[in-house]
């Protein structure tokens, strides 16, 4: 079994998709489909990879890379913002919250886990 990932995403959907494919590659998997959901499963289970998405509905996804890379979580955790709000700006406002990478949706399902991968390998 590779490391855990914390999927913290509000679309079915899209939480169905991220699940398989990663499960599909021998990652564990944790869902949250809220921000309050994910941030007590980041801070009970403590996975090595978090995804989030940016627009959920009790607080942005800025907000909460904001307060995982602030809150006590291992320094080698790799939160990486998975997101189809892609507008000017929107990279580097997730990095300056706190995320290591940026994905963009619609994801591509026969690039996504490599993608994913190169971000937590360059941390």
């Amino acid at each position: 079994m590779k490391a855990t990932i914390l999927i913290i995403e509000d679309n079915e959907q899209n939480m169905y998709m991220l699940s398989y494919l990663l499960s599909q590659n021998n990652y564990k998997i944790l869902k949250a489909y809220n921000g309050i959901e994910g941030l007590r499963l980041a801070h009970e289970n403590h996975p090595e990879i978090i995804l989030i998405d940016i627009q959920l509905p009790d607080m942005d996804g800025y907000e909460i890379c904001n307060k995982l890379s602030h809150n006590g979580l291992p320094k080698s955790t790799v939160i990486i913002a998975v997101t189809s709000y892609a507008m000017g700006g929107d990279r580097e406002k997730a990095m300056e919250a706190g995320a290591d990478g940026y994905l963009e949706k619609p994801i591509n399902p026969e690039t996504f886990v490599s993608q994913m991968e190169s971000i937590v390998n360059a941390k």
